[in-house]
């Protein structure tokens, strides 16, 4: 499946380059050369018959790259065995399409490095058409995606390359399409021992996953064999010998072959490559660079969704506090109206102890009118006078009591929007008491009153009277104190709902602030400058090579001192 998206990146290249007019479709006499330079190209039995057979229900008119796939699927891809050269299959989709996209004259490069660019572009690119390269593949380039014309005019024009020559530049790109393309995973020149002969000759080496292929010059214009690798090869050091340094040998299941380098470091770099790919092999994995490729596409993927999940999810929270807010806007206006009918409640429980006050303040004066004239008809009687008098005083006592409470009480009242649950409950207790003593001295009145015949002949109707006044008004207490019990406990039930809906927009503000710092974007890591010698690619940059010569320096200095 792999095989066939890379195909498919270079056969849209030579589809696009065909439509001329940038509609999307492409001619059948065009598509017939391309099918058949296709096959060609890749060893498959073509049949032409196949594609005007595939299109007989459509008119002569021009296909679109939809109506083309099927077959392409179908007569083509399907019948891919891999048994083909990949870059004459690459070079062929090239010279169909290179011509029609990019303008040479404004080039400072080669054909073939444009080539080699466009080959790295199609193994960097996203299996998505049009084709294009994500920021994460051209941060070297780059901070936005490129067509793969655009990465070859850049790179050409010298935006990329001031103050670079030409063949550095060449070099650069050919090191970059042997990896990536050709998984040249290490080259340069190492001797090998002849296996008839046995003569020690200079071979250019280029190692891939599964093969070593060896040429005459680094030029790979004359190619001398190839060593084989499998899951069974080894390789191993051998001491020196025959006037030979830094030999290591490379078991494959056809032959054993001896190699040796300049130098111990090359010698240990070769075993490590070598050992790495046959570790690769056993493992089924494919060349690192695909392999590191394949998880920045699986971490970019992963990172995609990761993102449209958390859009959904603050989409979700914003339609949760939407729907939060406009249950708080409906709370605040019920609680409006519910202040607004405990302050109208509120003037009225005022406007009736008012009224309260002001017929006391009436029964008052009536009871001092009595008062007088009972003392004038028991002046006689001084005993009973005597005490019905004590009674009076306690009477205008409790009343002037009952004046300063409500006095008092009038002047809380100002301060009540604080202090209000308090107040109402003091105010209450008072009432209550005011009420039991008034119980109490009506007892004694009438106790006082019993005791005489004749006074309780005069004053039974004004008691009854008094007694009726007394019962009407602590029925309209007890009512006005349930209304304002029923205000309270709608005030406080209203006051937690305000309270909690406040808290939970709290706790979902405090959420979305954790998922917003949780999000940063992962990309890869800049590549560091590797050395060039006269035998190819060092494996160590400038830092690691000089950390290594000082702790060899170090294990030699200890060596010097134990001796």
């Amino acid at each position: 499946m792999a095989l066939r998206d890379e195909l498919l990146k270079s056969i849209w290249h030579a589809f696009t380059s065909l439509d001329v007019d940038k509609s999307g479709k492409v001619s059948k006499s065009q598509l017939k050369v391309l099918s058949h330079n296709l096959c060609t190209v890749m060893k498959i039995p073509h049949d032409p018959v196949a594609l005007e057979e595939h299109f007989k229900d459509d008119d002569e008119g021009p296909v679109s790259n939809q109506g083309y796939m099927p077959y392409l699927n179908r007569f083509i891809l399907d019948k891919v065995t891999g048994n083909f050269d990949l870059q004459d299959f690459n070079k062929m989709c090239w010279t169909l399409s290179f011509r029609k996209n990019l303008d040479q004259s404004l080039l400072l490069i080669s054909n073939d490095d444009a080539f080699k660019i466009w080959c790295i572009f199609n193994f960097l690119s996203e299996d998505t058409y049009p084709l294009t390269v994500v920021t994460e593949e051209n941060e070297y380039f780059l901070q936005q995606s490129l067509s793969a014309w655009q990465l070859i005019g850049l790179v050409g024009s010298g935006h990329f390359s001031k103050g670079m020559e030409r063949q550095t530049l060449s070099m650069g790109v050919n090191e970059v399409y042997q990896e990536l393309i050709m998984d040249v995973l290490k080259q340069g020149y190492m001797m090998k021992k002849g296996h008839k002969r046995k003569n020690w000759t200079e071979r250019w080496f280029m190692l891939k996953p599964n093969s070593i292929s060896y040429y005459v010059g680094e030029d790979l214009a004359e190619k001398k064999g190839d060593i084989l690798l499998d899951r069974n090869c080894d390789v191993e050091p051998l001491p020196d010998k025959d006037g030979k340094k830094c030999l290591f040998l490379i078991k494959s299941s056809q032959k054993t072959f001896e190699i040796s380098v300049s130098d111990k470091k090359k010698k240990h770099e070769w075993i490590l490559a070598i050992q790495t790919c046959v570790s690769l092999l056993r493992q089924c994995r494919p060349a690192p660079h695909r392999e590191a490729r394949q998880r920045r596409r699986d971490l970019r993927l992963k990172l995609r969704a990761e993102q449209e999940e958390l859009q959904l999810r603050m989409k979700e929270l914003q339609l949760a506090n939407e729907a939060k807010q406009l249950e708080l806007e409906n709370m605040r206006k019920a609680l409006e109206e519910a202040a607004t009918n405990a302050a109208e409640e509120e003037q009225r429980r005022l406007q009736t102890q008012t009224e309260l006050q002001d017929r006391y303040q009436t029964d008052l004066e009536r009871e001092q009118m009595v008062r007088k004239e009972m003392e004038k008809q028991v002046a006689q009687k001084s005993t009973e006078l005597e005490q019905y008098l004590q009674r009076v005083r306690e009477m205008e006592g409790m009343y002037r009591q009952l004046e300063d409470a409500l006095e008092d009480e009038k002047r809380a009242r100002q301060e009540e929007e604080a202090v209000r649950k308090l107040q109402a409950r003091r105010l209450l207790e008072e009432e209550a008491t005011k009420r039991v003593e008034l119980e109490e001295f009506h007892l004694r009145q009438q106790r006082a009153i019993s005791q005489t015949e004749a006074e309780k002949r005069e004053l039974e109707k004004e008691r009854v009277a008094k007694e009726s006044a007394l019962q009407a008004a602590m029925t309209q207490l007890e009512q006005l104190e349930q209304e304002r019990q029923g205000a309270l406990e709608q005030y406080q039930t209203v006051m937690k709902k305000l309270e909690d809906a406040t808290n939970n927009t709290k706790t979902w503000k405090h959420k979305v602030a954790e998922h917003e710092g949780m999000l940063r974007l992962i990309q890869p890591g800049s590549k560091g400058q590797q050395m060039i010698t006269n035998w190819g690619p060092a494996a160590f940059s400038d830092a690691e090579l000089t950390l290594r010569q000082k702790k060899w320096q170090e294990g030699k200095n200890q060596t010097a001192e134990a001796q």
